[in-house]
């Protein structure tokens, strides 16, 4: 059995050329902005990035009708709401994923991870996993198509499935379920109609009951008061999410999953990531489908 959620609402920028970008932000400002947002959300952006993040202040001063940076970051600084800031993580974090990404990770949850933690469980007690980042929803709902289709003793226990994200427009798109063709490409056509439905536009839409199966939160790593609400969960997927913050911000990260974590419990990183560059708190799972890092 999957458990229920909640719902929310989302917003559009305005576009912006490269002419504005490069002449309304400074180095100096780009500077002053680079340690604000890394000290508010543990995202380090390196000098390659520097027209990415260019732009999308240029489109924030344009959307907030602010004449200059240094005016735009003062309210910003002071914005006590802290809406302005939201409205910046949401246009600066990258969004790319779709079904069955890493899906070898999943056969190693269904195979082996699972079934382990299933042993340790009392009668009655859920089983907790916890995908940060959420992203658009491909990957929770990855999960629970995995669950429903591959693992046996689904029926057996209540699986509860909580989703998370920094990026509030991003949450509420993952509510709504609707995905492009390339984002289900590689889901067999025989899940696709059985737990799809293709909308007007020629998208699909996953069904309402996968929908209500996972709730969707938002958490900001960085944020001890947010972070802080999540606990007792037995596995965490948290899969190309480190690779954008630097060795302090990672370190935070471990400790976040580590207090997270039932004892015992397993996060999965990407394939690019590796915990035992970050934190000795964990220790190394080998398994026949994958390598995860477990909770002593």
């Amino acid at each position: 059995m999957l458990a229920p959620t909640v719902a929310a609402a989302a917003r559009r920028i305005a576009p912006v050329t490269p002419a504005q970008a490069s002449d309304q932000i400074s180095e100096e400002d780009f500077l002053k902005f680079r340690e604000f947002f890394y000290r508010k959300t543990g995202i380090y952006f390196e000098e390659s990035k520097r027209y990415f993040v260019d732009k999308r202040l240029v489109e924030r001063l344009a959307a907030t009708g602010t004449a200059s940076f240094r005016e735009y970051f003062v309210n910003l600084r002071f914005d006590t709401r802290g809406a302005e800031l939201q409205q910046l993580v949401n246009v600066m974090t990258v969004n790319e994923t779709y079904f069955f990404r890493e899906e070898y990770q999943f056969k190693c949850m269904v195979t082996s991870l699972l079934p382990e933690i299933a042993r340790n469980k009392r009668p009655g007690e859920p089983i907790r996993i916890w995908s940060i980042p959420s992203s658009s929803g491909e990957e929770p709902y990855s999960i629970c198509l995995y669950l429903l289709e591959h693992w046996p003793d689904i029926a057996n226990y209540d699986v509860e499935i909580v989703a998370s994200d920094i990026d509030t427009d991003i949450l509420a798109q993952a509510k709504q379920g609707i995905y492009s063709q390339r984002s289900v490409q590689n889901l067999p056509a025989a899940l696709l109609q059985k737990y799809f439905k293709k909308t007007r536009t020629g998208d699909w839409q996953i069904s309402n009951d996968l929908r209500e199966a996972v709730d969707f939160t938002q958490c900001n790593l960085s944020d001890p008061l947010s972070a802080r609400a999540y606990h007792h969960f037995d596995l965490i997927f948290c899969r190309n999410l480190l690779i954008y913050f630097d060795d302090v911000s990672r370190r935070g990260a471990a400790d976040v999953f580590y207090n997270a974590l039932n004892p015992g419990g397993f996060i999965c990183l990407g394939h690019s990531e590796s915990m035992s560059r970050i934190s000795s708190v964990f220790r190394i799972r080998k398994f026949a489908d994958a390598i995860v890092y477990q909770k002593p």
